[in-house]
């Protein structure tokens, strides 16, 4: 017998906000999103990763802001009236943090039954594999489910790379 707990439970983790990022769709767990604020002023900081855009001011709080564009290797995110910032709360090296999210637009909230969610290709997506918890199927399109914990995580060595090499300065042999 089902319990309403268990109902709960279950319905909650199927369900996810999803948004947009050049025409593409991604969505993160709802339990996750904290929510969507309107994309205001960020406060640029020094030597940070270009994925990282700025902090906010969120009720007192500093919230760093992520442009996931820059952080999949897309261009940087151009702000329109439907860009928007989506406070999510994520488990970073075993700690709740919250930071925030660019996203072209918010789309909505949908249910993704565990059947529909198909192991993500190790080739074919621009983001890496390793931030996908898997394609969720609805009707004929995927959309790209976003394990955001990995996605923003501290320690992620490929945006280190490249932001290490693209600082490092030339050399003659280099070039």
């Amino acid at each position: 017998m089902t319990t309403m707990q268990d109902q709960e439970s279950r319905i909650d983790t199927t369900q996810y906000l999803t948004f947009r990022l050049d025409g593409e769709e991604y969505a993160v767990g709802i339990l996750q999103v904290r929510e969507i604020i309107a994309y205001g002023t960020l406060t640029k900081l020094p030597h940070t990763p270009s994925s990282i855009r700025g902090v906010i001011n969120l009720r007192g709080n500093v919230v760093p802001v992520v442009d996931l564009r820059i952080k999949f290797g897309l261009t940087a995110s151009l702000v329109t009236n439907r860009t928007c910032i989506v406070i999510v709360e994520a488990n970073i090296n075993e700690n709740p943090t919250v930071m925030g999210v660019i996203a072209d637009s918010v789309s909505q909230v949908i249910r993704m039954p565990e059947e529909n969610i198909l192991p993500a290709p190790a080739f074919g997506t621009r983001v890496c594999a390793d931030y996908l918890l898997g394609m969720g199927r609805s009707g004929d399109k995927f959309i790209l489910m976003l394990d955001i914990g990995k996605v923003l995580s501290v320690d992620d060595p490929i945006p280190a790379a490249r932001e290490f090499n693209a600082a490092a300065p030339k050399t003659v042999e280099s070039l």
